[in-house]
């Protein structure tokens, strides 16, 4: 889990001139899990950066993508969302997200059209009201989901839940509002110049990237219970000596042989099927072809082991 220090980012690039009244900034998405956070992070970038699923518990680290304008540099930094912890790894993803709060210049608070104001939302406007000096916007996300009359009673719901400074109903899949949703963090982003190349999408390295790749496939039909015990490490990655390839050999660790056993399938055939949609979108990802090699280890209660989690990069944050 890599440390978020956005200051060590605010330093501007040597870059031609920009516009008088340029903006630049960071912009954090809050919210509970599964409620569209890495979605429309993905849409407003336009380009996958964040992986996703209707598992909850997906997202497991920040990670930045960059929008640009003519007139603004977005960086938005998805976060795990918020939950009471059950595991150690839980308890430091919450850590995460209250470090990341206190560092943006606006955050975005996402709450899905299609589900009443539960216990959760509650408990994260209540954190959130505490970022006195931070602007809150609230995002009603997934409206393609429901009619227009349920998206006016959710905007109305949530206008009770807090004090906001926007309101805005959004739909990734359907790209309603992105623009808008772009506009209105814009806003509230101090002025002055950008903190990344043009082009640039994300900061994540590609070893991160391809790890998260393959998560994702390894989470596609699997018990309610085992996204939360699976975690990747890219052990190696180097293009191949004399050929147009890339060899990446990585490691899915689950908790117990048990899980191993799902993972891995009937002989081997659901490993395959995982290996086979990593690959294609790691391929897309890279501009290259790819040679990966999975293998599945267990690592016991990796989750409540303190030990286990430095070891799988989920350091603790400081």
């Amino acid at each position: 889990m890599d440390d978020l220090d956005l200051e060590k980012l605010r330093v501007p690039l040597p870059m031609p001139s920009y516009p008088e009244g340029f903006r630049s900034g960071f912009a954090c998405f809050v919210g509970r899990p599964n409620v569209g956070k890495s979605t429309l992070m993905n849409a407003l970038v336009g380009q996958k950066v964040a992986i996703t699923s209707n598992r909850p518990q997906t997202t497991r680290r920040t990670v930045r993508g960059i929008v640009h304008r003519d007139d603004a540099q977005l960086i938005i930094v998805d976060t795990p969302g918020l939950h009471k912890p059950r595991t150690l790894l839980g308890e430091r993803l919450d850590s995460l997200v209250r470090s990341t709060l206190v560092e943006v210049d606006v955050i975005a608070f996402c709450i899905p059209a299609g589900e009443p104001i539960g216990r959760g939302d509650t408990y994260i406007a209540r954190e959130l009201a505490a970022q006195r000096d931070t602007p809150v916007v609230a995002l009603v996300t997934k409206t393609d989901t429901v009619d227009r009359a349920r998206v006016s009673e959710q905007l109305l719901a949530v206008s009770r839940l807090g004090e906001w400074a926007d309101i805005v109903p959004v739909s990734a899949a359907a790209g309603f509002q992105l623009d808008t949703v772009a506009d209105v963090l814009c806003g509230h982003l101090p002025e002055g110049p950008p903190l990344y190349p043009d082009g640039e999408l994300t900061d994540e390295p590609d070893e991160m990237l391809v790890a998260e790749l393959i998560r994702e496939a390894s989470l596609e039909g699997v018990r309610d219970e085992l996204p939360h015990s699976i975690a990747v490490v890219v052990e190696e990655m180097a293009p191949r000596e004399g050929r147009d390839l890339i060899d990446i050999y990585a490691s899915l660790y689950v908790e117990r042989p048990s899980q191993k056993a799902i993972v891995i399938g009937s002989k081997g055939a659901r490993l395959r099927e995982v290996g086979s949609r990593a690959r294609a979108q790691i391929e897309a990802l890279l501009g290259s072809r790819v040679y990966l090699d999975l293998r599945v280890r267990v690592a016991k209660d990796w989750q409540r082991d303190p030990k286990q989690l430095r070891r799988l990069g989920f350091d603790q944050q400081v």
